[in-house]
């Protein structure tokens, strides 16, 4: 009896077999088939063919007699060996001793259990959701650390706006259930017509005298008023020469040097005058800036105790690119046009030329009237010679008892009609 001789085997890669002979390894994620011959597999292709990351998606499916199993080469199921590593498949052809060698795709295989009423309820929350919490899943599964941060920093921001709205809705609540919709009604009404006093200082109507309706102590403290000394000593021993200067040099306001040419002789009431005209001067200063991007926006000149007032109650803190910014808004701007019109009635026995002011502070003629009724002046007209032979008519506002009765600026009243 003679034995078989087979030719020697010889290996022959193939690349990647044709698309109806798919080479594909499998490994079941829950043990070892029993009877290996009894499964039925399907292999699914994406059919997006022109995305060349999604034109290799593939889904294999394996059914039993008693489970159905399904692998992928994407998403989160993905074995990552088959980016590491190149699998093979071998035909031994007996007759011609080649070993045809083929590319394959390991799938790890997982059982899929069926549920229909779990699987119907999570398609309706999958189309509920919005776009936004679409992404949001995509950022929890494959965002960096970066995104994942900030996603739970919006949460937390969020969570805490809910709140913070049902408190105010509770607080509100029981605010209309203890003073009733009509008493509400007045105080609206009654805050319609003190909207101007957030930009001024308070007002003592019932004052009996001028300076103590707008007190000096709420324009400047003592600790502030004490630190203007060294500052305004330019001021107080200013010469005619000097006055001249500032006027050929435009380095102070028209108001300023006006006041300069008439300061008192008396020792005490000309350093008093001094001291706030030098701070009304930089109250007009600091109102023609926008954005102030360092803490001494004046210079160095300007006290630290002046610089922090200025910078606390005459601008907005702001959030811009990353950084803290001190911005001088519509509104303050306002409330420094209405500290500049109170320190001007201190100095000038209170009686102001608001055209004068109105210049210097770069406002229209219809504004600082706004200002000024709404700080309860009484507004007039007086013809003014400005140079020989030349003459203008002017706004004066007086501080004067009575008081008038307070008027709100016509815009917020305009305002109010829309709303």
């Amino acid at each position: 009896m003679t034995a078989e001789v087979l030719p020697s085997a010889r290996w022959l890669y193939c690349g990647e077999p044709e698309e109806s002979q798919r080479a594909v390894l499998v490994q079941f994620s829950n043990g070892k088939l029993l009877n290996p011959g009894n499964m039925r597999f399907t292999m699914y292709k994406s059919s997006d063919s022109t995305n060349p990351r999604k034109r290799g998606h593939r889904i294999l499916a394996a059914e039993t007699e008693r489970l159905s199993y399904v692998g992928n080469n994407f998403g989160i199921g993905a074995l990552k060996c088959n980016t590491l590593c190149r699998h093979f498949v071998g035909v031994l052809n007996k007759t011609s001793g080649q070993m045809e060698v083929y590319d394959a795709e390991l799938f790890n295989m997982q059982p899929l259990f069926s549920d229909e009423s779990i699987e119907s309820e999570s398609s309706l929350e999958n189309q509920a959701k919005t776009f936004r919490e679409k992404m949001d899943s995509c950022i929890e599964a494959f965002g960096t650390t970066k995104q994942k941060r900030a996603l739970n920093s919006r949460r937390m921001n969020s969570v805490g706006s809910e709140s913070l709205n049902r408190a105010v809705a509770k607080a509100a609540e029981e605010i209309i259930h203890t003073k009733g919709v009509t008493a509400l009604l007045s105080d609206a009404a009654h805050d319609d017509s003190q909207d101007d006093s957030l930009y001024l200082p308070p007002c003592h109507a019932e004052a009996s005298k001028p300076e103590d309706v707008y007190k000096f102590a709420d324009l400047l403290t003592p600790a502030e008023y004490e630190a203007l000394e060294g500052p305004s000593e330019a001021f107080r021993n200013v010469t005619s020469e000097e006055i001249l200067k500032m006027i050929e040099e435009n380095s102070h306001c028209a108001f300023v040097i006006e006041a300069l040419k008439s300061l008192s002789a008396d020792k005490e009431l000309r350093d008093r005058q001094a001291r706030c005209l030098w701070f009304l001067d930089t109250l007009i200063k600091f109102r023609a800036q926008k954005v102030i991007k360092r803490k001494s926006a004046l210079g160095s000149e300007v006290p630290h105790i002046i610089n922090t007032k200025l910078l606390k109650h005459f601008t907005c803190l702001t959030y811009n690119n990353g950084s803290l910014r001190n911005l001088i808004s519509d509104s303050m701007k306002a409330k420094i046009t209405a500290h500049v019109l109170l320190l001007a009635l201190h100095i000038n026995n209170f009686e102001i030329d608001l055209t004068v002011l109105q210049r210097d502070l770069k406002l229209s003629e219809k504004r600082i009237i706004e200002i000024a009724k709404a700080m309860r002046l009484r507004v007039s007209k007086k013809k003014v010679e400005v140079v020989a032979g030349r003459v203008e008519e002017h706004r004066l506002g007086v501080l004067r008892l009575p008081l008038p009765a307070p008027q709100a600026a016509e815009r917020q009243a305009k305002r109010r009609k829309i709303t």
